[in-house]
């Protein structure tokens, strides 16, 4: 299975749904909350500016979109 990163923040109901549907799923996930600064600084790395953000092997999905993360999940890369 690729590797999952999901980068959130408090209070964005967007990223507590991802993390809902990936743990339901049981996909396991890495999370990382962009308010600290080591996770700040991997999260600039992505060139997204806004939460969610889900890094699903090495391809970078902004926003969460249940249909394109399985699509990608899925991909052979």
């Amino acid at each position: 299975m690729k590797r999952i990163t999901l980068f959130t923040q408090k209070n964005c109901p967007h990223c507590k749904d991802a993390e809902r549907y990936m743990t339901e799923k049981g996909y396991p996930f890495r999370r990382v909350d962009v308010a600290s600064p080591s996770g700040r600084k991997e999260f600039n790395q992505t060139g997204a500016r806004s939460v969610p953000v889900l890094k699903v092997g090495d391809r970078v999905l902004i926003g969460w979109n249940m249909k394109q993360f399985e699509n990608q999940l899925r991909a052979k890369d």
